[in-house]
């Protein structure tokens, strides 16, 4: 099967949508499928306003559908709900394609925030871009049935995966300090909250794992805080299962892959009682969630971290592929009269 994905982030980025579009598709590769990739390196793009590192493609209508008709693909998966997916839902609602989509991050919680634009607003925005998808995707099931209250529908239980031969519970003391070490592991931006967690006065050393555009002032604000940087592969792991809790101040995730990585190291998590956090951690056991947050961490500090490790053993990449390949449907090819028109509109 060719199948499409289209996706306003990809690499150099490195967030949840990035690692688990890159999973499935290595995984659909080894099963024998090809995967070809829409995403904003292949146009113009401008920075985005508030996070100037993640780059918009601008006008890529013609483009996209330039390409749509030079792959014919079998199936087509529009992951996200920037220009790409825009232009790549107008494209298949013009020449009747099914296609299907995903919902990653609470978009409109996020916007609303931000902008102060009503979230009921931008729910309506969001539930029109995925209301003619053949099936949009969640990460969980809670996620779906809060989507199907909102008035979404034809969703899909879409779960992540973990891999354990680098994420598991390790002896090693590799950050060498004073216990207990509270990490913090994402994107350092606004979106994930981590000032929440910076701003805590309490007894831990607190570490920053990850970059972004608001590293450089968070480090002059908080000195006292440990940033190590950007890890990735067997450095990541180690320093996640050398931690004593793995902090999660967001509010907004649907899901959190790093929650799962930090649970399968045996690490427990501190976090507020929101979507992701909730559909995942088991409250006093793997987790402690709480609106006092700083309470949450040291509360989270007396759990059994064998109890972590073993509670995400269901997550698995090999699923989470499958689950994605399930979901597809067949691409509909257009009437020779819409292929004739597209193709007199669209000349190269």
């Amino acid at each position: 099967m060719k199948v499409v994905i289209v996706s306003d982030t990809w690499h150099p980025q490195g967030n949840d949508v990035v690692k688990t579009l890159t999973e499935v598709t290595r995984w659909l590769e080894k099963q024998g499928h090809q995967v070809i990739i829409i995403q904003p390196d292949q146009f113009k793009t401008v920075p985005c306003p508030t996070y100037p590192s993640v780059r918009l493609a601008i006008f890529p209508s013609r483009k996209v559908a330039r390409q749509l008709r030079a792959i014919r693909p079998d199936a087509i998966h529009i992951a996200t709900e920037g220009p790409l997916g825009i232009a790549a839902r107008k494209y298949c609602l013009d020449y009747g394609l099914n296609f299907t989509s995903s919902y990653h991050t609470r978009l409109p919680e996020h916007i609303s925030s931000q902008t102060g634009i009503p979230v009921k607003w931008l729910y309506r925005w969001v539930r029109n871009f995925h209301s003619r998808a053949s099936n949009t995707l969640v990460a969980t099931y809670p996620m779906r049935n809060r989507l199907l209250v909102e008035g979404f529908r034809s969703m899909k239980v879409w779960e992540r995966g973990v891999d354990r031969r680098l994420f598991y519970p390790r002896n090693e003391n590799l950050l060498n300090e004073e216990r207990p070490v509270a990490l913090f592991m994402g994107r350092v931006s606004a979106e994930k909250n981590i000032e929440d967690f910076l701003k805590l006065d309490i007894p831990v050393k607190k570490r920053v794992m990850g970059d972004g555009p608001d590293r450089v002032r968070l480090e002059k604000r908080y000195p006292e805080v440990h940033f190590v940087g950007f890890k990735q592969g067997e450095e990541l792991a180690r320093y996640l299962a050398a931690s004593d809790v793995f902090v999660f101040p967001s509010k907004t995730d649907t899901f959190g892959i790093s929650l799962i990585e930090a649970l399968a190291c045996g690490v427990p998590v501190a976090a507020y009682p929101v979507a992701g956090p909730v559909d995942i951690v088991k409250q006093n056991v793997t987790g402690v969630l709480d609106k006092n947050l700083g309470r949450a961490v040291m509360a989270a500090l007396e759990l059994n971290r064998e109890d972590c490790s073993k509670s995400v053993s269901r997550y698995r990449w090999e699923s989470c592929a499958q689950q994605f390949l399930d979901s597809l449907e067949p691409v509909r090819q257009p009437s020779r009269q819409k292929r004739r028109e597209y193709a007199g509109a669209y000349s190269i």
